[in-house]
């Protein structure tokens, strides 16, 4: 009798797969119910332009210091894609991260990285990963400090917080580790993946370790990294000062990373529903905001700081010759 574990997992895998991403988007819609919708539009339409203008020209310094640190992790991999290239590669990446949960269409720069420098799929997979887990990691300082100002009206914000640290801290130590990730990618490709597929994957994981990156090369990219989230969230407050709501500087460059992090759960579209309902939650408990404005500034900050980039994305997507079907079969 064959075990029938291979075939539950694959259908129970499709299943979950299936209603993730729509979690979020309840969670969005529940909120547009409970709020108020003429204060919701009457934030929208009340916010200076000037606040607006000065968040969109804040998006060029943020683009050359996340390429930069990109450059390092690619040179790091003996990975050489010129710096305006590896920018285009980037807006591409955004475009299709900011429409799949998760922000998991960023891997379509793998492709795009395959065609113009012809380097194994797994190695420029690792190198997508690597470059997204070190922007992330610079994140988490902030997420810390913020969690400790809280303490005292959210004593639940720090812990919640650390464990979300630490999780994802143990998954990147787990697979730095040559043994330990082939060992597990073996496990999963042996049962969630179907038979006529293995032989690709097998070849796929074994690339994987080819040039992986030093743990002192990321260092410089991780304290670039600081400098893009700053950036990011300074477009952000520029927001809050066009709606006049009353959040000092700081305190918001310590809090709204950890609604900004939620937003990487993959049960939604880009971050939609977890992002704002985060965000309400905290500045509503800790400076008695209401949630409309609230929810304008997390909807009018995705739209500065995602949608912007993701639409040149589109862009440039238009501009390629091959698309990205045929470049995963090449």
């Amino acid at each position: 009798m064959v075990f029938p574990f291979p075939i539950m997992a694959q259908g129970a895998f499709r299943k979950i797969k299936l209603v993730l991403p729509f979690i979020g988007l309840v969670i969005f819609f529940y909120l547009i119910y409970t709020l108020d919708v003429q204060k919701i539009v009457d934030a929208l339409v009340s916010i200076e332009p000037f606040y607006m203008i000065c968040a969109l020209l804040l998006t060029f310094p943020l683009l050359l210091f996340r390429i930069a640190a990109w450059q390092l992790i690619l040179k790091n991999q003996n990975i050489h894609v010129g710096f305006f290239w590896s920018m285009k590669i980037y807006l591409i990446g955004i475009f299709y991260g900011s429409i799949t949960p998760g922000w998991a269409g960023q891997l379509m720069r793998v492709p795009y990285l395959k065609d113009r420098t012809s380097q194994p799929f797994g190695k420029l997979f690792v190198n997508t990963v690597v470059e997204t887990y070190v922007h992330t990691f610079s994140l988490y300082g902030m997420m810390i400090i913020g969690g400790v100002l809280a303490v005292g009206i959210i004593p639940e914000l720090l812990p919640l917080t650390l464990i979300w640290i630490l999780c994802v801290t143990l998954v990147a130590a787990y697979f730095v580790k040559r043994e330990r990730g082939e060992k597990l990618f073996r496990v999963l490709i042996m049962y969630l993946i179907p038979k006529q597929v293995k032989h690709h994957l097998h070849a796929f994981v074994d690339t994987f370790y080819i040039d992986f990156p030093r743990f002192k090369a990321m260092i410089l990219p991780f304290l670039l990294g600081i400098i893009t989230w700053v950036i990011q969230f300074s477009q952000e407050y520029m927001i809050v000062l066009g709606l006049h709501l009353n959040i000092p500087y700081f305190s918001f460059l310590l809090l709204f990373p950890i609604a900004n992090t939620a937003g990487f759960i993959p049960i939604t579209f880009a971050g939609l529903g977890t992002r704002e309902f985060t965000a309400i939650f905290l500045f509503s408990t800790l400076f008695g905001i209401a949630g409309e404005p609230i929810l304008v500034l997390s909807l009018l900050g995705f739209v500065v700081t995602d949608l912007f980039l993701g639409f040149l994305g589109f862009l440039l997507s238009l501009t390629e010759s091959r698309s990205p079907k045929n470049l995963l079969n090449s």
